[in-house]
C-alpha cells in the first residue's frame, strides 16, 4: 500500500493493511486540513523517500499530539515520524485504497454546521475515552 505527498517529494509504503480509520471534527485537526486518518503500525511503515522533508508541528499543552507535514507542498500527514509502536496517517496522503472505512467521528461537538456526517460510524461528542 503506497502514500505519499501532493508533490510526490515525500513516499511511503505500508506492509500490512491499517488497522482502522476514523474522522476528528476537532478544530486543530480541520485547521491542519486532515480530519480522518487511519492508524498504522510503526513496523508496518516503510519510507520509500523523503523523511528529511517532514516538518513537525509541536502545539502548547494541554495539546499533546504532533502533526507533520512536507515542507515542500505542505501536505497534512497526521503523525507519520511518531516514535509510538502505532500512530494515525492523514487517510488523504495515500494513494491506493486504505482497505477500511471508517470506524467513528469524535468530536462531533466541534464540527462546523456546514459539515454533513453522511454515513453510519459511530459518533462521540468528545474522544472516545470520554464518551
Amino acid at each position: 500500500m503506497r502514500g505519499s505527498c501532493c508533490c510526490g517529494a515525500i513516499r511511503f509504503e505500508l506492509a500490512s493493511p491499517p488497522s482502522m480509520m476514523a474522522t476528528c471534527h476537532c478544530s486543530r485537526c480541520r485547521k491542519v486540513g486532515a480530519s480522518t486518518f487511519v492508524f498504522v503500525k510503526a513496523e508496518d511503515l516503510r519510507w520509500v523517500e523523503g523523511r528529511d522533508l517532514v516538518m513537525r508541528y509541536e502545539p502548547d499543552p494541554p495539546y499533546s499530539f504532533t502533526r507533520c507535514f512536507c515542507s515542500i507542498c505542505g501536505t497534512a500527514l497526521g503523525e507519520i515520524v511518531s516514535d509510538q509502536p502505532s500512530f494515525p496517517i492523514a487517510a488523504n496522503a495515500f494513494d491506493d485504497d486504505p482497505v477500511v472505512r471508517n470506524r467513528f467521528h469524535e468530536f462531533v461537538s466541534e464540527k462546523p454546521a456546514w459539515y454533513e456526517i453522511c454515513d453510519g460510524a459511530k459518533q462521540f461528542e468528545e474522544h472516545p475515552s470520554k464518551g
